[in-house]
């Protein structure tokens, strides 16, 4: 499974709170903007769709 991105409800002007939640240190994040996955380390525990308040984190099924 992996995890999706929708930049467009993620609203860019701050650090991402999902980024401490992740047990595997996958999602990075570039001063304020939108978070990348890396999927390489990302073991879809989905920790960070149920933690993001914008849902900008989805499980692709």
């Amino acid at each position: 499974m992996k995890i999706n991105i929708n930049k467009n409800r993620c609203p860019q002007n701050h650090r991402c709170p999902s980024v401490k939640v992740c047990p595997t240190g996958a999602i990075i994040q570039k001063g304020n903007n939108c978070p990348e996955i890396d999927e390489e380390k990302c073991i879809s525990c989905t920790k960070c769709v149920s933690y993001c308040p914008m849902q900008v984190f989805k499980l692709a099924i």
